[in-house]
């Protein structure tokens, strides 16, 4: 549920990635572009997390008139697209984003607005890249004889001799158990 909140905010986020880091420099500058301490949120954890607590609750909490305000871009975002999606969800909540370092990425501005929207076709872009690369990687290992997914459970002699077994009128309970497998194991063969 979003609060009423008559009067625009300023709300911080900063993140450090590693415990050897310290988010004292993040906030100085924070407090310094308005946000008040507790319009702050803090984590320590890695950008490439998709479950960054802090990150959701500030975003789960966005009224319209907000203005979400980083220190610099990758302290929120990891990629283009991980950028895209949560600078669009601060948008949906029509609230405002801008970064104190990137004076360009500041959706309170019309040129703010075609930054992001250009960041969205890249964003775009960019997943089809790495679709493909994934695609082609995969394509080339199986070309080289290397199997997809996860090892067998069974050997190839045991799969072989479970299908015998199975013929000559053994359970997929049976099976299973012999060989310490599933029954879904046994099944697929």
């Amino acid at each position: 549920m979003i609060e009423n909140h008559p009067e625009k905010r300023v709300i911080g986020y900063a993140r450090i990635s590693t415990y050897g880091q310290t988010l004292d420099a993040q906030l100085e500058q924070l407090r310094a572009a308005g946000c008040s301490s507790r319009n702050i949120y803090r984590e320590k954890v890695t950008g490439a997390r998709s479950d960054r607590r802090e990150l959701l609750r500030m975003l789960n909490r966005l009224a319209p008139g907000d203005v979400v305000t980083v220190t610099r871009i990758d302290r929120l975002a990891r990629s283009t697209f991980d950028l895209f999606a949560i600078v669009k969800q601060i948008v949906d909540a029509k609230a405002q984003f801008r970064s104190l370092a990137e004076p360009w990425a500041d959706t309170g501005t019309s040129t703010g607005r075609l930054m992001i929207a250009v960041l969205g076709g890249l964003a775009d872009v960019e997943r089809d890249l790495i679709r493909t690369r994934t695609a082609e990687g995969r394509s080339r290992a199986q070309k080289r004889g290397q199997r997809m997914g996860r090892k067998p459970k069974l050997t190839e002699a045991q799969q072989a001799e479970a299908r015998t077994r199975r013929a000559e009128g053994a359970t997929l309970a049976e099976l299973a158990r012999s060989y310490g497998v599933g029954k879904s194991t046994i099944s697929r063969l």
